[in-house]
């Protein structure tokens, strides 16, 4: 599984880093870095909740 961001719909809210502080992080804009794009199996459900807690929509998985 991986996982991407759309860097242009992320507002800083900052639940990705709540969620999933392994793999992501807020830049000094408060934009979203994804730190591993690869997700592990061990993170998988941490991913997919950040995903879905974005409230732009910003995060998207693919298998």
């Amino acid at each position: 599984m991986k996982i991407s961001a759309d860097l242009t719909r992320c507002e800083g809210h900052g639940l990705c880093v709540e969620a999933a502080p392994e793999m992501f992080d807020l830049d000094d804009d408060a934009v979203v870095i994804v730190t591993q794009a690869v997700v592990p199996p061990a993170l998988a459900r941490k991913a997919e909740s950040a995903a879905r807690l974005c409230p732009v929509a910003a995060l998207h998985l693919e298998s």
